[in-house]
């Protein structure tokens, strides 16, 4: 039973710092939002 609950202790923490830089990379970084364009060959405007 120690070994289970020392597993479940490490995904559990590994899982956690995984969430966690996800909340923290969403939340202070954000794109610089720019235009963008890109070319259609053969379409026909109508």
């Amino acid at each position: 039973m120690p070994t289970l609950l020392r597993f479940l202790t490490i995904v559990g923490l590994i899982a956690g710092l995984f969430y966690g830089s996800m909340f923290v990379l969403a939340t202070f970084f954000e794109p610089s939002p720019h235009e963008m364009t890109k070319s259609i060959r053969d379409a026909k405007i109508k």
